[in-house]
């Protein structure tokens, strides 16, 4: 677990903001949460939402400034990593949640 500083610029300069959190994996679920709230604004008749991770890898790639800082503990320091790192990991992130769930709904079987 590496405490991980989210760092996100949607728009103008004004639209700046940050957010901490206790591992990475934390951060990569919110980062995801934050796209499904986009998407509930844009679609506010729908109960269900469903997206591709082309589509929300779009989103990422339409914001601003999107990076983060994961603190490494061997060197005491907060490693400063790019967009393209962050999907790079949200597709990992998400492809171990559809294994977990797809193993959870086979022994529920």
């Amino acid at each position: 677990m590496a405490h991980t500083i989210v760092l996100f610029q949607p728009g103008k300069l004004e639209t700046r903001t940050y957010w901490d959190f206790e591992s990475l994996n934390d951060a990569l679920e919110y980062i995801c949460h934050l796209y499904e709230l986009h998407l509930k604004e844009d679609n506010p008749g729908l109960t269900t939402i469903t997206y591709d991770i082309s589509q929300l890898f779009d989103y990422l790639d339409s914001l601003t400034d999107l990076s983060c800082l994961v603190f490494q503990r061997a060197a005491n320091l907060y490693a400063p990593f790019p967009r393209d790192w962050i999907k790079e990991k949200i597709f990992i992130f998400l492809k171990r949640e559809a294994s977990k769930n797809s193993n959870t709904n086979k022994m529920q079987s």
